[in-house]
């Protein structure tokens, strides 16, 4: 479960930052819309399979739920997924 939860978390961070870093700029300057529908839809369902998993994670490692908070809040900001791998996870491997 370890090895799944630090792969999701890695995943959705790569693809929130391909979302706004890459993806929304050109829909919005260049008028170039494709990719930010397909990056969106990958960044959905991994954010989803990310929350979900941490909760699973959380729950068999028997963490409280001010441990899953903080997973769940690094999933919103940028970079916080990278941070919650280095913080909680990679430790664990």
């Amino acid at each position: 479960m370890l090895k799944l939860f630090r792969a999701t978390a890695i995943l959705e961070g790569i693809s929130y930052l391909l979302l706004f870093g890459m993806t929304m700029p050109l829909k919005h300057w260049a008028d170039i819309p494709e990719p930010n529908k397909f990056v969106g839809y990958a960044h959905g369902i991994l954010f989803i399979l990310y929350v979900v998993v941490a909760l699973i994670f959380c729950w068999e490692r028997k963490w409280g739920i001010k441990r899953y908070i903080i997973l769940f809040v690094a999933s919103l900001l940028p970079f916080g997924t990278f941070y919650a791998d280095k913080k909680y996870l990679k430790e664990l491997a």
